[in-house]
């Protein structure tokens, strides 16, 4: 039998380390680990047996979520994007916090672990969607569907002063539509540890090159338009397959220092659509000042859903009563909304029409 190498024990033995910290939570349960990254580990978690909440209240956790986790000592990003996401909280477009909790490990000790718990994406990420693709992009009308979507959470995230910094493929979560009964998916903005207020300056970029703006790159200035020209990498990665860097093969950092300084704007290939290659030049135009603000951006025609006729639109109304559970098409109640994860007799979050408006 071959004996293990002293690199793989130490390994095993960090690996086991690792596994004793992760403890489940007071009201919810600790499942498999499903990601792990610079800012920490993200787990399944499901409630424990329906308990009251601090003022007697029952606690509306959904039937399955996401728990992202870091030992407290290195769970900076991770409570600066609870922080960020209850300022900004109330957006059908924006990945759900449902609470924190630090926990401890099962045996004791020093290891105190800051948890994190969000709304799961059972549909993956939009990166996932994309790499499916190999290579030949989404449908556009696909395409124009998410990026209403993110345009919304865009928008939403501007109006309370915030820039996202880290907008990429890879942080847009599929959450299923609880306003149709399809199997459709609604893109929402995740991953906000890189999130910073408008006008505040940390003297570097932050995020990803291959996304980031001239100005971010050049100036280090990272401001609401730059989420804007993340978006339209985004859109032409989505219909391309292709990312920058993909289109420009052997593309390094010092490249698109060199690209922004040579070129007007970037070369968006020929297949592209004329309404969505007009999107795309008011996202990705060189100078800040003219890209298109979200708000006007949600006017484009590339965006902007076709009105239905009278009898579509009374169609339409049925097939999402009926996905409530309403055969007859009345007008559910209030208090009924389907979460993500499970059906719950909840208020309907703001924007829950505009989620239908969407589909």
């Amino acid at each position: 039998m071959k004996r293990k190498s002293e690199q793989e024990e130490f390994e095993e033995f960090e690996e086991e380390k690792k596994q004793r910290i992760w403890s489940h939570g007071e009201h919810w349960l600790r499942g498999e680990m499903v990601g792990e990254g610079s800012s920490g580990s993200v787990f399944l978690a499901t409630p424990k047996n329906p308990r009251r909440g601090e003022f007697g209240s029952m606690l509306n956790f959904p039937g399955l979520m996401a728990v992202k986790s870091a030992e407290v000592s290195d769970s900076e990003s991770i409570r600066h994007e609870a922080e960020v996401l209850l300022d900004i909280k109330g957006c059908p477009f924006v990945i759900e916090r449902f609470g924190e909790e630090i926990t401890t490990s099962e045996e004791g000790g020093d290891h105190m672990v800051y948890n994190l718990l969000l709304e799961f994406a059972s549909g993956g990420t939009l990166g996932d969607l994309i790499e499916k693709s190999n290579g030949h992009g989404l449908p556009e009308a696909e395409v124009r569907r998410y990026t209403r979507s993110i345009l919304e959470g865009i928008k939403h995230i501007h109006k309370f002063d915030y820039v996202h910094c880290d907008l990429k493929p890879e942080n847009i979560l599929l959450v299923p539509n609880p306003a149709t009964s399809t199997g459709s998916f609604v893109a929402k903005i995740s991953d906000f540890g890189l999130a910073k207020k408008t006008k505040e300056n940390y003297g570097q970029w932050r995020g990803t090159p291959t996304y980031l703006s001239p100005e971010a790159l050049n100036d280090s200035e990272q401001e609401p338009p730059s989420d804007i020209w993340s978006l339209g990498c985004i859109v032409l990665e989505m219909l391309t397959g292709k990312s920058f860097s993909d289109l420009k093969p052997g593309c390094e950092l010092e490249d698109f220092h060199y690209m922004f300084h040579h070129v007007c704007t970037p070369k968006i290939p020929a297949e592209v659509s004329g309404v969505a290659r007009d999107f795309l030049k008011s996202c990705l135009a060189m100078r800040s000042c003219e890209r298109l603000t979200a708000e006007k951006l949600l006017l484009h025609q590339f965006v902007i859903r076709p009105k239905p006729s009278k009898a579509a639109r009374h169609t339409k109304g049925k097939v999402v009563c009926s996905s409530s559970g309403y055969a007859d098409g009345s007008k559910p109640s209030a208090d009924c909304h389907a979460s993500s994860a499970i059906v719950r007799r909840i208020p309907p979050p703001p924007g829950f029409e505009i989620l239908a408006a969407l589909v």
